[in-house]
């Protein structure tokens, strides 16, 4: 789950590590009576989406005047920001963030992830912040300094010392840079993160350092366990599909293709897509419905992949393992009478009771086609979405 960079900030802050004074808002006139609590004649105004590059594509502004703060805000309020990391279709900005400027003398980089080839915690360190690190890695990789933190011994001071010396810092900046990274490996451990990116980490003219940006992503499957993390994702910022499929329990994934997958197990669900595109066609979704599988839920993915317009035939893929293949089809023809499918639906069953599950979908009188094996139902899901779309 990623948080927005306010609350990202709001956590660096929690745990010691010094941010730029600001306060998200909605509203211009929240914006101007933030601006004028901060004081000054400069703002920075942010917008704030789930994606970098909000720079480039207009979404942070620096203004002089309170006038300028209300109409920035004004303008940025309501917009689908488009960036390198969004889609075509760009994000939704409901909220900005009303900052006090930097006085930035360097720009650096520092960020905290799990290597899973390591299985450690890496810090990924460079002197060349306010760059996408991806662009750094591939131009100069010798930038980056990766130190790699054991998981019983956690963080050692003289790892820090190291990243001093190899960012060039001097003085105060050298010392308070052990306290910022200390800090941000029991943030990373404490809240379950996946990744903690603070670019650009500022050196200012104080020679202090400074959290300017900073984005964290949290390990969805370890938010039982923070509930005020938790009520802080925006489902706004996320497929209005994908969001629902949560609700269910159901793993779904939006594409842009055409024959939509509805299977049990996230590696058959792989193995289904692969043979759709082998057959000359382009899946629609992922969608893992699990193993329990029950009507309720195969009437939501149902539901789910009827909410893309541009899914023309289905394809059902399941083994039934852990349930019998004859309560799926059962499972199956009651959701399709529940949204009164019409769209074309083939279902390949394999397990317990295969064979009676087929026949109940063969003789339930509805537009349900039974294949034999996967490759038999994948010819005929791209060749029927192939039709409908001439």
């Amino acid at each position: 789950m990623n948080l927005h960079e306010f609350q990202a900030k709001q956590l660096l802050t929690r745990y010691g590590i010094p941010t730029p004074q600001g306060q998200a808002v909605t509203s211009g006139t929240q914006a101007r009576q933030v601006a004028e609590q901060l004081g000054g004649q400069r703002w920075v105004v942010k917008a704030q989406i789930h994606a970098g590059g909000r720079g480039k594509a207009g979404g942070v502004k620096v203004v002089d005047g309170l006038d300028d703060v209300t109409n920035v805000t004004y303008d940025l309020l309501g917009q689908q920001l488009v960036t390198h990391q969004t889609t075509a279709q760009g994000l939704p900005v409901n909220q900005v963030l009303v900052e006090q400027p930097s006085d930035i003398q360097r720009e650096l980089y520092l960020a905290v992830l799990v290597d899973r080839v390591s299985q450690q915690v890496v810090f990924m360190i460079s002197a060349q912040g306010g760059m996408d690190i991806e662009a750094v890695a591939a131009e100069n990789p010798d930038a980056i300094l990766n130190v790699y933190v054991g998981p019983v011994v956690g963080l050692k001071a003289y790892q820090c010392r190291r990243a001093g010396f190899f960012l060039g810092l001097t003085g105060s900046a050298f010392k308070q840079l052990e306290s910022v990274m200390q800090a941000l490996y029991r943030l990373f451990t404490e809240n379950d993160a996946n990744l903690i990116e603070i670019n650009p980490l500022v050196v200012t003219g104080e020679n202090e350092l400074l959290a300017v940006d900073a984005k964290i992503n949290i390990d969805d499957n370890a938010l039982f366990r923070h509930a005020e993390l938790a009520a802080m994702f925006d489902p706004a910022q996320e497929d209005e599909a994908e969001v629902v499929a949560q609700q269910y329990g159901l793993n779904y994934i939006s594409l842009d293709g055409e024959v939509a997958c509805m299977v049990n197990g996230a590696g058959l669900a792989m193995a289904t897509m692969d043979l759709i595109q082998k057959e000359g066609g382009r899946p629609a979704n992922f969608l893992d419905v699990g193993g329990g599988t029950t009507a309720d839920r195969v009437a939501e993915a149902f539901k789910l992949i009827l909410s893309d317009s541009n899914v023309k035939s289905i394809l059902v893929n399941i083994f039934g393992g852990i349930v019998r293949c004859d309560l799926i089809a059962e499972g199956i023809i009651q959701a399709a009478k529940e949204v009164d499918l019409s769209l074309p639906v083939i279902v390949r069953l394999e397990g317990t009771n295969a064979e009676l599950g087929r026949e109940l979908l063969a003789n339930s009188g509805m537009n349900l086609r039974v294949a034999q094996n996967l490759t038999d139902a994948a010819r005929q899901a791209v060749a029927l979405a192939q039709e409908a779309v001439k």
